[in-house]
């Protein structure tokens, strides 16, 4: 089978297609064979050594497929199920040995491409919109930075049928009439507007609730600056780079402000909670609730390609890889 393979972190050029044995799996893994690879900032991360791995490793953190062979003791699926992961890394290969718990079967109205773009990045929107901060209310406002991202696409359907006001920020025309056809009630260009002061006056001088920056180092200053009092920051993201320190006395002089780094994997940390993020999910894109769009694809051969393109920001929504 084919693997992309990385012995040293770097630029897209680090990207390696090789090929490997099929392996076999063990006692409570599932071998699956991949019809769609999912591509996300994270797979960034781990190529530049910013979320640091032991080399080499196969990059790719979300899939969907059928299940080809089982080991010992599964019993979670059976050979010829369709299946999607979320957890990684190992993805970006023709197939993967996942452990079988983590293993999600498909509604069969839900597409490979679809669970492929949207697993990682669904369960993503998912926590951050019902349990990082359960305490929104309809009408709350909230500012969405990158709002016509993978991510971003889904926050925003998932906030607007949640009732909040979504602040939607992106970059150029194109990008915002993207976040303004996803539901946004206001959409804001990076390059033509200050960000926090156009929130201030959407809210009339208040702020939002909450703000969901992916973007980091570029954002983040603006992203305090929205905030109203008591108000959280949910940086889930590095697009631009890290976010700086913040001394806790800042936060307390801006308004009491709340904030938060969260990763995925904390809160789908059991099976249980994996089950519920991805039936919630999948529930909405079976409801027509979220559209799940998929921007381009790309060949697994033309992996660096498709690097190139996401850190780029010439993607729009998801981006997915076939095998």
């Amino acid at each position: 089978m084919k693997a992309v393979v990385i012995h040293q972190t770097g630029g897209p050029e680090v990207l390696d297609i090789v090929d490997r044995p099929t392996p076999t799996p063990g006692p409570g893994q599932a071998l699956v064979r991949h019809e769609a690879i999912g591509l996300n900032f994270i797979d960034i991360y781990h190529r530049t050594g910013l979320y640091p791995m032991k080399t080499p490793f196969t990059p790719g953190s979300e899939a969907a497929g059928v299940v080809e062979a089982i080991g010992d003791g599964v019993g979670q699926v059976k050979p010829g199920d369709r299946v999607a992961y979320a957890g990684g890394p190992g993805a970006y290969a023709d197939m993967n040995l996942v452990a079988a718990d983590r293993l999600v079967r498909l509604p069969p109205e839900i597409s490979f491409h679809v669970a492929a773009a949207s697993m990682l990045k669904g369960m993503t929107a998912e926590f951050l919109a019902e349990r990082v901060w359960p305490a929104l209310a309809p009408g709350d406002p909230v500012l969405v930075h990158a709002a016509a991202g993978g991510v971003g696409g889904i926050l925003v359907q998932w906030l607007t049928h949640r009732g909040q006001t979504v602040i939607a920020a992106a970059g150029g025309d194109r990008k915002g009439a993207i976040a303004r056809a996803l539901g946004a009630a206001h959409v804001l260009d990076y390059d033509q507007v200050d960000v926090a002061a156009k929130v201030r006056d959407i809210t009339g001088g208040a702020g939002v609730r909450v703000v969901y920056d992916s973007v980091g180092a570029a954002t983040f200053e603006a992203s305090l600056a929205s905030l109203a009092k008591r108000g959280l920051l949910v940086c889930y993201g590095n697009a631009s780079g890290p976010a700086p320190p913040v001394e806790p006395a800042r936060l307390a002089r801006l308004g009491s402000l709340f904030l938060t780094r969260p990763t995925l994997f904390d809160y789908i940390a059991t099976p249980d909670e994996l089950s519920r993020a991805a039936d919630a999910l999948f529930g909405l894109v079976r409801q027509g609730v979220l559209k799940i769009d998929i921007g381009q694809s790309f060949p697994l051969v033309q992996v660096r390609k498709a690097h190139e393109a996401l850190e780029s920001r010439a993607t729009t929504g998801a981006t997915v890889l076939i095998p």
